[in-house]
């Protein structure tokens, strides 16, 4: 973790600062647009009035397959309260996704990004967990590996 830490600081330096649109806590959510692995087109704003989770991953980030398990009983466990969750994977083909989809179960959607979605949002290094409140502001940005007890907490802070 550590050594992710020191290679994305290593990167952000040469990034211009104005680049960087990334999520800023208690400030509105980055609007998207992408679709899901049907080909249904899925916008943030279409999701307003609900709290939303969005997690992107890649099925080749070790950290991304940790999370999956906790994500989707989390997902499970907090669709009854409101909350939508999509992961957003990062420049993989649909059958690679659906793969991983079928591996871990997941009953949330997840949508396709050719990674313009993800540099809007930050996503220099996978994962990166986006919460976001009913009004669309963004209650926990991180980027790195979350545990269980971290995600739920930040589900909780966003419904």
């Amino acid at each position: 973790m550590k050594r992710l830490v020191a290679t994305l600081a290593a990167l952000l330096a040469f990034v211009p600062l104005a680049a960087l649109a990334i999520p800023q806590v208690n400030k509105p959510a980055p609007e998207f647009k992408l679709k899901n692995t049907d080909g249904k087109e899925i916008a943030l704003s279409g999701l307003k009035g609900k709290a939303v989770y969005v997690n992107f991953f890649a099925t080749w980030c070790a950290p991304c397959n940790e999370e999956a398990p906790d994500i989707a009983r989390l997902a499970s466990k907090y669709k009854s309260k409101g909350l939508i969750t999509y992961g957003i994977d990062e420049q993989e083909s649909r059958e690679k996704v659906l793969g991983f989809v079928k591996q871990y179960k997941l009953t949330y959607g997840v949508l396709l990004d050719d990674t313009s979605v993800g540099n809007s949002y930050g996503a220099l290094g996978l994962p990166v967990h986006v919460f976001i409140d009913k009004k669309g502001i963004v209650k926990t940005f991180r980027i790195g590996e979350m545990n269980k007890s971290e995600i739920e907490t930040a589900i909780r802070g966003a419904l």
